[in-house]
């Protein structure tokens, strides 16, 4: 369960991560393995912001190899090229890492980059583009590329649905990863956080935060579950991981500040394509020929579109698809498969999350690499934080923060080893699935669930720890049984067993809205 606020009053650390998504449980992780004393808050539940909006690819770089537009483009402008390179490094090495510790995390599947007469890319710069992918990367995990001829095309189970097939030159295929649970897997940084040391609070909010007169920052704490108790900690040095909320924490301490985070919307919507197509995804361009558009495969056989591309200038706290979103990307999936003729009523569920991208006036949708910056130079000594960091390198990301920190204090404890593997769950085979549909799932790993890992209510059982929500029904035909299977442990009487339900279920139809179809 968590630390008490009262327990934390006037606690000292080396360093509190302010930001449980997974980027940040990842930094807290490699800062208790070095030997610091960590503190990790989150305002809400791990890995509940961005971190499990993203469209969960563990994607090879090959986007960064052909971004759109010209593929002659890297000849006159060099250094986008090395740009590009280095980059795709950085991700094949992420993917590898990821998929050699923590396979049971991941979804391995075909994608495939069709190309049509007419397209600026042409097969051959495709395969070329992977042959780079893969040389650039280790070997451990490989691409098994492969070029399909247009008879072979036609003949497949989903690249034989696509448009104009007369038009189809070639398919050019690759073995991709997604994250089948991102959600789980900072849940798994936490818990090994927690081992080394680490004290971790979710539904913890900074409501302020003042430099002492001997350097350290004093950090006020509060409750996001009700109560008037707050705590006053102490930090060395701030690590501020909270994604699109970066700015609002460092402007507790400085309303001057500077800005450092532009979001961009990205929206998906959920559908079910013909059995035989489940094991395989597409990577194509938009109708524009701009930004990619993916098909990927999903859990119980469905498929998910993805994904939108718009600045997002609304409410942080309050981000789902919209009617406008869901018809974009129906729009986009119904010109790559016409003959499916999919419209609102296909539509099983939807997310969206809005990307922490770099601020800066040259890039109109924002800096897409990642960055540490230190504000030492802006009045905020000691106080770092990172942006753009994509969910597929977030081991590095760790790494790379905790080396910020490094340059700035040293630990005050021992190193000790880190432990990347998933952590399990209940593992009794005799306990029943809590749903028909869905094995995946047992009440056993509900209770476990409850009993270790910090689950304030329904919605963190359901939507973080045991992934339900990902199902085709979004697991509200199980709601109630979830609810009573834990009620002990939690000490939910009935009243409170109708409210987390009532409060699930409002959750999943907002967040994961399916569209007004009526």
């Amino acid at each position: 369960m968590r630390d008490s606020l009262a327990e934390l009053n006037d606690r000292e650390f080396d360093v509190a991560v302010v930001g449980g998504g997974i980027n940040g449980c990842a930094a807290a992780q490699e800062l208790a393995a070095a030997g610091y004393s960590v503190l990790l808050v989150d305002k809400d539940d791990y890995g509940a912001g961005s971190s499990s909006r993203s469209t969960r690819l563990i994607h090879c770089g090959l986007r960064y190899l052909a971004p759109g537009g010209s593929p002659y483009s890297f000849l006159w402008q060099p250094k986008k090229l090395t740009t590009a390179i280095r980059m795709t490094r950085q991700a094949m090495e992420a993917r590898a890492e990821f998929v050699g510790h923590s396979e049971a995390r991941t979804r391995r599947f075909t994608f495939g980059f069709p190309v049509w007469r007419g397209m600026a890319y042409k097969p051959w710069q495709i395969d070329l583009a992977l042959r780079i992918v893969e040389g650039v990367g280790p070997k451990d995990v490989p691409l098994d590329r492969n070029t399909l001829p247009p008879d072979q095309a036609h003949g497949h189970p989903l690249f034989g649905k696509l448009r104009d097939q007369d038009k189809l030159v070639g398919v050019n295929t690759y073995r991709e990863y997604q994250f089948n649970w991102a959600e789980r897997v900072a849940t798994d940084m936490v818990l090994d956080a927690r081992r080394m040391g680490a004290v971790c609070r979710n539904y913890t909010p900074v409501t302020g935060m003042a430099r002492q007169a001997d350097g350290r920052w004093a950090l006020t704490l509060s409750d996001a579950l009700g109560g008037d108790e707050t705590a006053i900690v102490s930090a060395r040095m701030v690590v501020n991981t909270a994604g699109i909320w970066i700015d609002k924490v460092n402007r507790l301490a400085s309303e001057n500040a500077p800005r450092k985070i532009f979001g961009t919307k990205g929206a998906h919507i959920v559908i079910r394509l013909p059995e035989e197509c489940r094991d395989y995804g597409v990577i194509s361009l938009n109708r524009k020929g701009e930004e990619p558009v993916y098909l990927v495969p999903w859990r119980q056989g469905l498929h998910y579109m993805a994904v939108t591309e718009t600045v997002f200038e609304g409410d942080i706290d309050d981000i789902h698809a919209d009617d406008v979103d869901i018809r974009w990307l129906l729009d986009e999936l119904n010109h790559l498969i016409p003959s499916l003729g999919l419209t609102e009523k296909d539509v099983l569920y939807t997310w969206a999350g809005v990307r922490p991208l770099t601020y800066d006036p040259a890039f109109p949708k924002g800096a897409r690499s990642r960055e540490i910056h230190d504000f030492g130079g802006s009045g905020l000594p000691n106080v770092i934080a990172m942006t753009a960091g994509p969910v597929t390198s977030h081991r590095s990301a760790g790494r790379e923060l905790r080396d910020a920190v490094k340059a700035h204090i040293q630990p005050s404890g021992r190193a000790q080893p880190v432990d990347y593997a998933p952590k399990p769950l209940a593992e009794d085979p005799s306990s029943p699935s809590l749903l028909n549909h869905y094995d995946g799932i047992t009440l056993a790993d509900l209770r476990h669930a409850a009993q270790h890992e910090q689950v304030n209510n329904l919605r963190d059982l359901l939507a973080r720890r045991t992934g339900i929500v990902w199902t085709e029904t979004r697991g509200r035909e199980g709601a109630r049984m979830a609810a009573e299977t834990v009620a002990d442990i939690m000490g939910w009487d009935e009243a409170r067993i109708e409210k987390e339900v009532a409060d699930y279920t409002a959750y999943v139809d907002h967040t994961h809205r399916r569209p007004d179809t009526t």
